[in-house]
């Protein structure tokens, strides 16, 4: 089974996948992966939505424009569900508000699936890591979709020749009833059950321990996107900072894990109502994450990513 650590200098080539909107940390997250990718560690892809929310797809517009990538490539998820922004006032409509972008709402850009299939299909085989941090809902549908004008391949084929692993911030372990797996459970199922790569998971109690964004706020960078919203938002939640859940996810997508967690492998199974379960399988495609690393190590680690500034920023 392939490895999610490689000795190699070449750039990862990554996929992202955020259901951003009802939560910020996918702004941390995605922020995080341009910080990687100007390092010349990872050649991102493209950075696709799971989440019907109108100010989603902006939103990573937004972030995309900022550092520097106005072109990479955003899709929306033709079916699932629609989960917004909680606070007041939302930093989902703050941020299209006051920083650059071309996307007026999610329903205006290209379909998910069809951006993944695709990119696939023009990668060299096994070479693309999908890191997800939302619903599963485009994962599903992908593994659904039929051959096109981009491969003669179905879905799974097309994963099974051209993925080379799939990193997820999903679940709670050895058990639990995580966001991202109940908010569209049957996709859930079907990705833990069919997904042929091996996937990496970085469950609910991993990103509760790493609080961000207080350092980040109390910063004297210029306004980036991260910023602006955990200055929004963190006032509303906990001054001391916000859990890092996807950034941990989007961190070992590119890097691997052998610096940061421990696995244990085996099989996650998701129940009817959302709940997640585990069986240890030294054989399983299945794999989540157990502390190796010290948190505030860790912390300060994924805190620095998050305050990067790229040389040209565009704001306006």
């Amino acid at each position: 089974m392939a490895s999610c650590n490689s000795s190699s200098n070449k750039p990862v080539s990554l996929i992202f996948d955020t259901d951003l909107g009802p939560d910020y940390d996918d702004v941390g997250a995605l922020t995080l992966l341009h910080a990687l990718a100007d390092k010349g560690e990872v050649r991102l892809l493209a950075t696709v939505s799971c989440n019907k929310y109108e100010f989603s797809c902006p939103s990573i517009d937004v972030i995309n424009t900022y550092y520097g990538r106005p072109s990479l490539p955003i899709g929306k998820p033709q079916q699932g569900v629609t989960q917004a922004d909680g606070h007041n006032p939302s930093w989902a409509e703050a941020l299209p508000a006051k920083f650059r972008h071309k996307l007026r709402k999610t329903s205006d850009a290209p379909d998910a699936v069809a951006v993944y299939r695709k990119i696939l299909a023009a990668e060299p085989d096994n070479s693309v890591v999908i890191v997800t941090v939302g619903f599963f809902t485009n994962l599903a549908a992908l593994l659904d979709s039929k051959p096109d004008e981009y491969s003669k391949l179905n879905g799974k084929q097309l994963i099974s020749k051209k993925v080379k692993h799939l990193v997820s911030m999903a679940g709670g372990f050895p058990s639990g009833r995580e966001y991202n797996v109940h908010c569209d459970t049957k996709s859930s199922q079907k990705v833990m059950t069919e997904w042929p790569s091996q996937i990496y998971l970085s469950g609910f109690e991993i990103g509760q321990k790493i609080l961000t964004g207080k350092r980040l706020i109390e910063s004297n960078i210029s306004d980036t996107p991260a910023k602006e919203a955990f200055t929004i938002c963190l006032k509303q939640d906990n001054p001391e900072g916000r859990c890092s859940w996807d950034q941990t996810a989007a961190l070992v997508g590119v890097r691997g894990y052998a610096n940061y967690f421990n696995t244990v492998r085996g099989k996650m199974t998701v129940a009817d109502d959302g709940s997640n379960t585990w069986q240890d399988d030294l054989n399983g495609r299945h794999e989540y994450f157990t502390w190796k690393m010290p948190i505030p190590e860790l912390t300060q680690l994924i805190e620095d990513l998050m305050m990067h500034v790229p040389s040209i920023p565009i704001s306006k």
